[in-house]
């Protein structure tokens, strides 16, 4: 990284700002392989994460903002901090205890709120299971999974209502709240919401682009067929390609 800076005019040009719509990029490539658990391609991704890391570090050595042994240096002494029970005297019972002690180190650091630490540009569907995980930690929670579920209920009539009155807005709204319900749902069943979602992402691309294929192959598109004709296409590749 230090040669780059120095003798590649592209490496050289680069600032946080311009970098970081890139890391957003690898971090998501990151997610894709961990999501297809291609561990090749994990690896692969950290790589470029790592790269990141390092070239910020840079940067930030040469604003005179800090360098890459005090980022490393602090992410050690606040693991230390936050690890009383492994670092200090503190006993605690399971994880969730862990995690509880977490959140109230953290408002002792000086955070007004247990829901201040999750990022305002993150993806609507993960951003609600982080305040779900943060509120959770002040006792903020559902005793169990089939309270959750009533409410899931309960939201879905309320949506039918909003949709009876044929209020964008008011749909809009009860619309996310049966979202937001079922994300809670999914943390009940220990089931990540956004990976769900990801995989029936990916299993809808995979069947719809077989439907393409299967229909050029009949020397036809899906474009010339009519809705019955690809509804039995589709339950086609369904029944020949299970679990993809």
């Amino acid at each position: 990284m230090d040669e780059l800076r120095e003798q590649c005019p592209w490496d050289r040009k680069q600032t946080i700002d311009t970098l970081r719509s890139l890391t957003i990029e690898e971090t998501y490539e990151l997610a894709d392989a961990i999501t297809d658990h291609d561990w090749k391609g994990i690896k692969e991704e950290l790589g470029d994460v790592l790269l990141h890391i390092l070239f910020y570090s840079k940067i930030g050595a040469e604003q005179g903002q800090f360098t890459l042994d005090e980022m490393i240096n602090g992410i050690c002494e606040k693991l230390i901090s936050r690890h009383p029970h492994i670092y200090g005297d503190v006993k605690v019972a399971d994880d969730e205890e862990v995690k509880r002690n977490w959140e109230k180190l953290k408002l002792k650091e000086g955070k007004t709120s247990v829901l201040g630490g999750v990022p305002t540009s993150l993806p609507a569907m993960v951003k609600a299971t982080r305040l779900q995980e943060k509120a959770k930690q002040v006792g903020f929670e559902w005793d169990n999974r089939e309270q959750v579920w009533d409410k899931v209920e309960e939201e879905l009539l309320e949506l039918k209502e909003a949709v009876s009155t044929q209020d964008t807005s008011k749909m809009e709204d009860e619309l996310g709240d049966v979202f937001f319900s079922l994300i809670n749902y999914a943390r009940f069943l220990q089931v990540d919401a956004e990976n769900a979602l990801e995989r029936t992402n990916k299993k809808f691309k995979y069947r719809f682009t077989r439907m393409e294929e299967a229909a050029s192959e009949k020397g036809t598109s899906l474009v010339s067929m009519s809705l019955t004709e690809m509804d039995e296409l589709w339950n086609q590749i369904k029944k020949q390609n299970k679990g993809t």
